[in-house]
């Protein structure tokens, strides 16, 4: 089983660790699945052994009105679908430091549009401490990037949306 709670997800990281397993965690809204999303996973199930991808929770979901689109589960299992994720839980908290002191991977991968280390909910800044204070690293991917409040805006939205 891919979807695990958290709780049994660290105790499956620590397990693995103790094996010599690299692991890499992914976390996020992942709203509307999209390429952007797939490339990233992709590229950062290649940094480690195992990939694992954790969720923004529907309460905390901050993009705006109607969001997220799907459902958290639906957005599991969405990602678990994928080859490259070995496993998916939904996160507890509004943010992921929280959910990086629990989990400890290896290597903690954002998208290149957080390379600069600057969002402007200053979400990334305390992810990044938080790998820095769990001994972990921060590693970028450098795939195609598309917004997904963009896409919604863009394409489902308006005037247009109905026909």
């Amino acid at each position: 089983m891919k979807i695990l709670d958290l709780d049994t997800l660290a105790s499956r990281i620590s397990r693995l660790k103790s094996e010599g397993k690299k692991i890499v965690h992914c976390h996020g809204c992942f709203d509307l699945m999209h390429p952007g999303h797939i490339k990233y996973f992709q590229a950062a199930k290649k940094m480690g052994d195992v990939l694992v991808v954790t969720i923004t929770p529907d309460e905390f979901v901050d993009k705006g009105p109607g969001r997220p689109v799907f459902n958290q589960q639906l957005r599991a299992d969405s990602i678990a679908a994928l080859e490259c994720v070995d496993y998916v839980a939904v996160n507890k908290w509004p943010t992921a430091e929280a959910t990086l002191r629990l989990l400890r991977p290896d290597y903690y991968v954002k998208g290149q549009e957080f390379e600069q280390l600057h969002d402007k909910t200053g979400k990334i800044q305390r992810e990044y401490e938080v790998v820095r204070e769990i001994g972990a690293e921060m590693r970028f991917t450098h795939e195609v990037v598309f917004s997904s409040t963009r896409l919604l805006n863009k394409w489902f939205t308006g005037p247009d949306a109905s026909k």
